[in-house]
């Protein structure tokens, strides 16, 4: 989906398909069939944007075989959906029975982040529409904060290699006309887990391709205030290359049993659930949302944020809420003033089957109506925020 900021630019909105977890390319056909196109359907648009989620062998196949790329593209114009956009941060496994810290490997210490990334640069540049020169992949914030923080060692080799990464960017636009970008994504528990945290080692890198991708429910649950965040990447000089809209729990009175067990019907084996308080030492958290709820590892006496992605417009019931305010607050300040911080916003809410079974959908209609549903609460935030929705 496309719309006109009142400068005159572009912002695309889309969704990510790693709701829609596939390995090979044929899974990626698959997904284009059975979930993209019917969600443009729902919403009777000519045309949808799609966040693609290509994991490692779906994005070696269409390296190693450029037909395969051409036909992808052209399934893509084939079926009303549009690309200018990729998840880079799962590089596989996205779909396992467990995932949780598997998410994190490789990191960019490790060749093949740099080799993936570098990979989906080039694929996102064939892909991108005639009419898009601009696109952007958002990627793992460095690495899970253990073994890497305290390690001079691994900060020196991650530097290096966002440092060949953006070299190999400005040869792709060079060769190609395409300027691609990619955002580091802070996430509670890396060792950039916040938007504070990635100004030293991107102002070390010193390089317009490489920026942040802002995640609105990563940004809540490590209780960031937007402005304040947004207003120190402009001063540092840190570009928003992407932000995902997406929502966090939130529960006000974690003490109270009844808080407690409605959170723990959120705890679930398949992802991390990171939760944090903010208190007047600083910020405490846990790397599971179980860890919090079953003991006594963090302070009970200020709200807890937990890091699960629950739909845009299906708040969790009473006690708990979700922290769409916070997206509508980020999203204000990104696309809501005279010129937009960042062109690209894409939904992400991969945990649609991980929500506690009475809330998940049973079906492929009911998922598709779900994310219809959450790009049409999108779609009137930005046109109330001024912006016009195009055809």
């Amino acid at each position: 989906m496309r719309f006109r900021h009142p400068d005159g630019t572009t912002v695309h909105l889309a969704y990510c398909t790693n709701v829609h977890p596939a390995e090979t390319l044929a899974g990626v056909r698959a997904q284009l069939r059975d979930h993209c196109e019917p969600v443009r359907r729902r919403l009777g648009r000519d045309r949808l944007g799609i966040g693609l989620w290509l994991a490692r062998d779906a994005a070696r196949a269409l390296t190693n075989d450029p037909a395969e790329l051409r036909a992808l593209r052209s399934e893509l114009d084939g079926r009303g959906l549009e690309v200018v956009t990729l998840n880079g941060f799962p590089y596989e496994g996205f779909g396992a029975d467990e995932v949780k810290y598997r998410v994190y490997r490789p990191d960019w210490t490790e060749p093949d982040r740099l080799a993936h990334t570098t990979d989906l640069a080039r694929l996102l540049a064939a892909l991108l529409p005639d009419d898009v020169t601009e696109g952007t992949v958002s990627t793992l914030p460095l690495a899970w904060r253990t073994p890497y923080d305290g390690d001079p060692e691994a900060a020196r080799t991650a530097r290096a290699a966002l440092t060949t990464l953006a070299q190999r960017l400005d040869a792709l636009a060079e060769l190609t006309g395409k300027s691609i970008r990619v955002g580091l994504e802070p996430e509670p528990g890396c060792t950039v887990e916040t938007t504070a945290d990635a100004i030293a080692p991107l102002s070390d890198v010193g390089h317009d391709r490489i920026g942040v991708c802002v995640d609105t429910c990563h940004l809540a649950t490590s209780f960031e205030d937007p402005g304040t965040a947004l207003a120190a990447l402009s001063a540092a000089g840190v570009r928003v290359v992407k932000s995902q809209l997406s929502a966090a729990l939130h529960a006000e009175h974690p003490h109270l049993p009844e808080v407690r067990a409605a959170l723990a019907a959120f705890a679930e084996p398949r992802f991390l659930h990171q939760t944090r308080t903010s208190t007047a030492a600083g910020l405490r958290g846990t790397d599971d949302l179980d860890e919090a709820v079953t003991g006594r590892a963090l302070p009970d006496s200020t709200p807890w944020r937990a890091h699960f992605h629950v739909p845009l417009h299906a708040p969790p019931a009473p006690p708990l809420t979700s922290t769409l305010p916070v997206l509508h607050d980020t999203l204000a300040r990104l696309v809501g003033g005279p010129a937009p911080l960042t062109r690209h916003l894409e939904v992400e809410t991969y945990t649609w089957q991980a929500l506690p079974a009475e809330l998940r959908p049973r079906t492929r209609t009911q998922l598709a109506d779900g994310i219809a549903a959450e790009l049409t609460l999108a779609r009137d935030l930005l046109v109330d925020l001024g912006l016009k929705e195009l055809p």
